[in-house]
């Protein structure tokens, strides 16, 4: 049954990641597993087995997530943005029960609560800066593309991992957004037609990609977990910072041209629905 629910929580956590103004982190922090991801992640070499069967089924959940749910993520942006984007606020707000739980009993002062100020007014400038997806979908794979990528890879990648932060987002500030959703799509084509030609230039894009991610998520997980170790209230004060902040973060990106009654009755619809899938798999 863990498994499972890992599983389906891995899928939540990919999808988020590949949504602009949404963040993977955040969503693992809503899941509950936000911990147990840093731990795995660190811990991999000393206990590999531990590891594995942490980081595995969350890790084919966000495979699954990213490669399965793509069209069906972008098709509803475009069409329903209000209804797609409540469904996402109420996974998030709904972990924020279990997220409490970590801090009940605990004294917080003024330095909590200027961390937590410092770190909502970050999400929310990131969200106000306007990141434009640059209009290129496709790249030449060379030498200098190679380390490029690599290098995408390793910050989005670090923004992937800190809740509040869109490694999407990132990627589409830095140009780079389109050309990854596109290619995603053209790379499950090319297997699909066994075109190996495709199927070597999708390997050169992803390839170097994938090793930049491995390395800024391993990295940033270091940092992380020594926080958790010396000061675990204040750096539980920067994630509420970045958790809160985010659903405000997403509405500022909604492309919303028109509403109706009926849409934002649907809304309200999809925030329960949100809140109660994450209340439910958030709790162990």
């Amino acid at each position: 049954m863990n498994l499972i629910k890992d599983f389906f929580k891995g899928i939540l956590i990919g999808v988020a990641n590949i949504i602009p103004g949404v963040s993977g982190g955040t969503m693992a922090v809503s899941m509950g597993v936000y911990d147990q991801l840093i731990s795995a992640i660190t811990g991999i070499v000393k206990n590999f087995k531990r590891s594995m069967r942490i980081l595995l089924p969350i890790l084919l959940g966000a495979v699954a997530g990213i490669g399965g749910l793509s069209f069906v993520i972008k098709f509803m942006l475009e069409n329903y943005p209000l209804q797609t984007s409540t469904l996402f606020i109420g996974l998030i707000l709904g972990g924020l029960p279990v997220l409490f739980s970590h801090v009940k009993g605990a004294k917080v002062g003024v330095p909590h609560a200027v961390l937590f100020i410092i770190f909502f007014a970050i999400v929310i400038a990131m969200a106000v800066f306007n990141g434009s997806a640059d209009s290129a979908t496709d790249i030449a794979v060379n030498f200098g593309t190679v380390i490029q990528l690599f290098l995408v890879g390793v910050v989005a990648s670090a923004t992937m991992i800190i809740p509040g932060v869109s490694g999407s987002l990132v990627m589409m500030i830095l140009g780079f957004y389109n050309i990854i959703i596109s290619n995603i799509s053209t790379m499950l084509t090319a297997v699909a037609n066994l075109d190996m030609p495709g199927i070597l230039h999708g390997v050169g894009i992803f390839a170097p990609l994938g090793l930049g991610i491995i390395a800024g998520i391993v990295i940033v997980a270091k940092v992380i977990e020594w926080l958790f170790a010396k000061q675990p209230i204040l750096t539980y004060s920067a994630i509420f910072g970045l958790v809160i902040a985010s659903p405000i973060a997403i509405i500022c990106k909604i492309g919303i041209h028109s509403i109706s009654i009926g849409g934002v009755i649907v809304s309200i619809i999809t925030f329960a629905i949100g809140f109660a899938v994450a209340y439910f798999l958030g709790k162990e």
